[in-house]
């Protein structure tokens, strides 16, 4: 019995350290289930707005005649990547409107009352996923200089 318990643990995969940017952030991109639910989700709550392929809206940075900016890509060519991982969790927990305040006016309104934290930082995690790697490189080291402040 000793010996398949020593090969069974000599067969499991070692997992890679992390590095200290990465070790900062806290979405679970790299676990495929949190991953393959945070898709589901996005599918059903996110992509209406934000696009099924993450691609966001047209003219995203181009307010509309009421004064409000279309839904930004998730995906390389938007800014989604440009913030740390608390930020967006805040973002999609609490709504846009409610983080950056001074009468912001954003449709993004909160999931804080449609989604659970961890069903929130899946969707999160589904979303960096599908970044790049230099993208993903990028984004861990601005959540390592979040982690510092």
């Amino acid at each position: 019995m000793r010996m398949r318990i020593l090969a069974v643990i000599a067969l499991a995969p070692v997992a890679q350290p992390l590095s200290a940017a990465e070790q900062a952030g806290f979405l679970p991109w790299r676990d495929p289930a949190a991953v393959a639910q945070g898709q589901q989700i996005y599918g059903e709550y996110c992509a209406a707005c934000h696009g099924a392929g993450l691609e966001g809206q047209a003219d995203w940075q181009v307010r509309d005649e009421d004064g409000y900016l279309p839904a930004p890509p998730h995906d390389p060519s938007g800014h989604t990547w440009h913030h740390p991982d608390q930020q967006l969790f805040d973002i999609t927990k609490y709504g846009i409107e409610a983080m950056v305040g001074g009468g912001y006016r954003s449709h993004m309104s909160g999931f804080a009352d449609v989604l659970t934290d961890a069903e929130i930082a899946a969707t999160l995690a589904y979303i960096k996923s599908t970044w790049p790697p230099r993208v993903i490189e990028i984004h861990d080291q601005i959540n390592a200089r979040a982690a510092v402040k």
